[in-house]
């Protein structure tokens, strides 16, 4: 996979992890393919442990909902802190 389709690739896993999650995120397009990259390391990692054999990152259905399903969890990640650092009051 070259460069470009793998940005191509975060950008859509990003997009679609997104749509899915429940809450607003505010974060713009260069922050969505950091999500869908890094979801799609994440759930490369989810894939190993669970299928137990190597994934292989490609235009296909099984590595692209990988790397949406790592896409979410890293969103839900972000949110619960987020969340707890705005619940935290200083004064």
């Amino acid at each position: 996979m070259g460069i470009v389709s793998f940005l191509l690739f975060g950008l859509v896993a990003g997009l679609v992890a997104r749509a899915v999650t429940p809450g607003r995120q505010a974060i713009g397009c260069l922050a969505t393919i950091a999500v869908g990259i890094v979801g799609a390391l994440i759930g490369g990692l989810i894939g190993q442990v669970v299928l137990g054999h190597k994934v292989h990152a490609s235009w296909s259905l099984g590595p692209f909902l990988l790397a949406v399903a790592g896409a979410v969890v890293l969103l839900l990640a972000l949110e619960a802190l987020a969340g707890s650092r705005s619940s935290r009051r200083w004064w």
